[in-house]
């Protein structure tokens, strides 16, 4: 009997059912599939002679591996153009995809989390924000012993300062009654340089921070597995 990494021309339930991935999976439990097997259970059905196992398979090869797939939205997937990948099942994997990012994200928090240095705020954030394809804005907002309130999404897409305001980052921080904010963005490239436009947008935020009795404590580049802290590097000066 063939295995299921072949190609059965058989729909899956009528596969022999220990060779089916949710009955495997149920029996075995998950460290028994393959990357191939997992996604099959997401997609739950193939399409015109495909098994869901096939889809996966060939999903995984037009994204150019797991990780590669991993780092996709919604939008990428579909563009791929694979039979029997439609809205639905793009979104499956898609939302599969950002669960697993906020797993690891919210693995790094305490109850009461205190964020006191670049290096915990890249342990929280960085899973959410590394090997995406554009560059998101974010703020996070602290109570007065640095406590997390809560984060936000600014903007999505390239970043300047006509787009990342701030009276949208501050409104933001005033609704959470914060006492001080910390800024990050991710650099898609992976590069973690800040750039002349981060420089300025930072001061820009700085001063209209000072301002307003919010301070700006830090503002986090995140990119690949790294981080920069303009704080550390002495950037967070105002305009």
């Amino acid at each position: 009997m063939r295995k299921a990494g072949s190609q059965y021309k058989l729909p899956i339930p009528d596969w022999p059912e220990d060779e089916r991935p949710r009955e495997k999976l149920m029996t075995l439990g998950p460290f028994k599939l393959t990357d191939t097997e997992l996604l099959a259970i997401l997609l739950r059905t193939g399409t015109g002679g495909h098994s869901a196992v096939d889809t996966a398979r060939e999903l995984i090869r037009a994204a150019g591996g797991l990780a590669k797939l991993a780092e996709m939205n919604y939008h990428d997937i579909t563009n791929l153009k694979i039979k029997g990948i439609g809205n639905t099942k793009a979104v499956t994997i898609a939302a599969a995809i950002q669960l697993g990012r906020r797993i690891q994200s919210d693995s790094a928090q305490t109850g009461d989390q205190i964020i006191n240095s670049a290096e915990v705020v890249a342990r929280i954030f960085g899973p959410r924000l590394r090997d995406l394809k554009k560059e998101i804005f974010m703020v996070v907002m602290l109570a007065s012993n640095n406590k997390l309130l809560k984060s936000s999404v600014i903007s999505e897409g390239v970043l300047n300062a006509s787009v990342v305001t701030p009276r949208e980052v501050f409104r933001e921080a005033l609704l959470a009654t914060a006492a001080a904010v910390i800024l990050i963005h991710n650099h898609p490239s992976g590069n973690l340089e800040p750039s002349q436009e981060d420089i300025r947008i930072t001061r820009q935020m700085v001063s209209s921070g000072n301002a307003m009795n919010i301070p700006v404590l830090d503002h986090v580049i995140i990119g690949g597995a790294g981080y920069t802290s303009l704080a550390d590097r002495g950037l967070l000066t105002a305009a």
